[in-house]
């Protein structure tokens, strides 16, 4: 995956006519706030939802109460359903989501650095895992580069498209960065 800065995600959004919004736990709206940093995002940045308690995750995105209390919040699952939540509930044409354990220490069974980044797009949604080293600040950005990544990815691959069927649909990569 190539690197991709906020800026480069905004100019492919907004030359494809198309839009993104944010759920994020682990980065706790850095990521949306990034995104915001580019001037002339409001054309594209629909918004962003931090949903730090699993409560909130499921009442404002619809991630399953079920798989939170079988699997915890750090999973792939959780990501790609805030993802498809983020898009689904602010109208989005891509959705990102973000979870993990930022640190010091482990959380819920996991390390420190343990992330699950996802895209949810027209084409189906994608998530990887990814074990970063560094302290919080860097685990948290490292993570928003990540699925900018993932997204600016996307968006090169389907040239804009909407109508294209992802080879990675579905997925649950877990290459790390």
């Amino acid at each position: 995956m190539t690197v991709a800065s906020a800026a480069d995600v905004v100019a492919a959004l907004r030359a494809a006519g198309q839009t993104v919004a944010t759920a994020e736990s682990l980065t706790g709206g850095l990521l949306c706030a990034t995104l915001v940093d580019v001037a002339g995002a409001s054309v594209v940045v629909r918004g962003g939802v931090v949903a730090y308690q699993p409560d909130l995750k499921t009442a404002l995105l619809g991630v399953d109460a079920d798989l939170i209390a079988r699997e915890g919040t750090v999973n792939a699952g959780v990501a790609e359903q805030l993802a498809v939540g983020a898009r689904t509930r602010m109208g989005a044409t891509w959705g990102l989501g973000t979870t993990g354990v930022a640190g010091p220490g482990p959380a819920e069974g996991h390390r420190a650095g343990t992330v699950h980044v996802a895209v949810a797009g027209p084409d189906g949604v994608v998530s990887r895992r990814l074990q970063l080293d560094g302290d919080r600040d860097r685990v948290r950005r490292s993570a928003v580069s990540a699925v900018l990544a993932d997204l600016h990815y996307r968006l090169g691959k389907n040239n804009g498209s909407t109508d294209v069927e992802s080879d990675r649909e579905g997925g649950g990569d877990d290459r790390d960065a």
